[in-house]
């Protein structure tokens, strides 16, 4: 199948027959979400899975992330005409989390729906987290997680935001690691299951 010949030469780090198999699979009829979805966010699961003390490879990733990259500039065009920009999301890998793969799809598929984003990178403190998210008058606060470890930081987020009294930021958590927790769990608003269900549930809301 095309979409897992795409995963493989991901998670190989093959830039060049990335953006080949993602041609072929789109040609084939297959719509950018799915790829997305079924190709490099499985890509990165497994990848994640592998992200252990023991098996943590740096070279690994790093060669995994320029094929994702390149596959989502094929696929999401920066010369592609912006849609009207509605609402505002501060976007962060939190501090601890040096991984940026999934932050930078959800970013990627935000900005192709029209939602500003402003992107706190990786390795983010939650003190830089909420002064922007104060400062940019945003609506939601996204975090991408793909290690555990960093669970407690999730959970003081509402707390930090009401002492600033940013009660009405909507907050989705997702990732790897996140997803395999619940709303309730995390303290947050939304769990998003992958990059589009989070983009989906903030404009739903910003259109209610």
């Amino acid at each position: 199948m095309s979409v897992e010949r795409l995963k493989e030469a991901l998670l190989d780090g093959d830039q060049n027959r990335a953006v080949l198999e993602a041609k072929l699979v789109r040609d084939a009829g297959v719509p950018s979400e799915t790829i997305v979805t079924e190709a490099i966010e499985k890509a990165m699961e497994q990848l994640g899975a592998k992200c252990t003390v023991e098996q943590f490879n740096l070279l690994e990733i790093m060669l995994v992330g320029r094929a994702v990259t390149a596959v989502m500039k094929w696929l999401f065009p920066e010369g592609a005409p912006p849609a009207a920009v509605k609402g505002a999301a501060v976007l962060a890998s939190l501090e601890g989390d040096v991984h940026d793969l999934g932050k930078n799809i959800v970013k990627t598929v935000l900005i192709a729906k029209g939602i500003g984003v402003i992107d706190c990178g990786k390795d983010c403190s939650l003190h830089k987290l909420i002064e922007t998210a104060e400062r940019e008058k945003a609506q939601f606060i996204c975090i991408s997680g793909l290690i555990t470890s960093i669970v407690p930081q999730v959970r003081r987020v509402r707390e930090l935001c009401m002492s600033r009294g940013l009660q009405r930021i909507r907050i989705v958590a997702g990732g790897a690691a996140l997803k395999q927790s619940t709303a309730e769990n995390l303290n947050v608003d939304y769990v998003a299951e992958n990059a589009f269900d989070g983009a989906r549930y903030i404009a739903e809301i910003l259109e209610a």
